[in-house]
């Protein structure tokens, strides 16, 4: 598979990316239900490093995403109506908001609890966002965070349905374009 994006598929770094942020998205979401219930001791602390540094990760990989869909060409856009073209369109760009909105929102949230430098990996520090301890700003920011979390959950899923939508009831070659193993189709596809 081509390494850049070709008239009719995405390439392997795209699907990359693609996949990637997924898998971590899905495992960021499950530590952090799993982490605000479990009990304030020193001991969890490592849990919730490990969920700074997905973030953030997550985080560095949109940019790397983003820059790489700035300077690759996408594939031409298959048929359809142009309300879903215009639908595809907003929601990804919806999408891209929600994947830097909420690392950023909870590296705002650790920066205004004033606890403790935030290490990605354990290794590189990361400045507070917020100047030092701001408590004033902690619970908005938490809340924001949730809420814009949950936003993504609910975008992605839409994301996903409209996939499995073009995939099983229109039969063309939406999804296959971003898997690796897809193939193009032989039905009512691309002209």
């Amino acid at each position: 598979m081509p390494i850049r994006n070709e008239s009719d598929r995405w390439g392997a770094v795209p699907q990359l990316f693609h996949w990637l942020i997924v898998l971590l998205i899905l495992g960021q979401g499950a530590l952090g239900l799993v982490m605000v219930e479990l009990p304030k001791r020193p001991s969890v602390f490592a849990i919730y490093n490990l969920h700074k540094s997905i973030g953030l990760t997550i985080l560095a990989l949109a940019v790397l995403r983003l820059l790489w869909r700035v300077f690759d060409r996408r594939p031409k856009p298959l048929p359809m109506p142009r309300w879903q073209h215009l639908g595809a369109e907003i929601m990804h760009w919806a999408l891209y908001v929600l994947l830097f909105a909420v690392p950023l929102s909870g590296w705002l949230f650790d920066s205004a609890t004033g606890l403790r430098p935030l290490f990605w990996w354990g290794v590189l520090r990361m400045p507070s966002l917020t100047g030092g301890a701001a408590p004033h700003l902690r619970d908005l920011f938490e809340e924001l965070h949730e809420m814009l979390f949950w936003a993504l959950i609910a975008l992605a899923v839409l994301h996903a349905a409209a996939a499995i939508k073009h995939h099983v009831i229109d039969r063309d070659d939406t999804l296959r374009r971003m898997l690796p193993w897809g193939r193009r189709a032989s039905r009512k596809s691309n002209p």
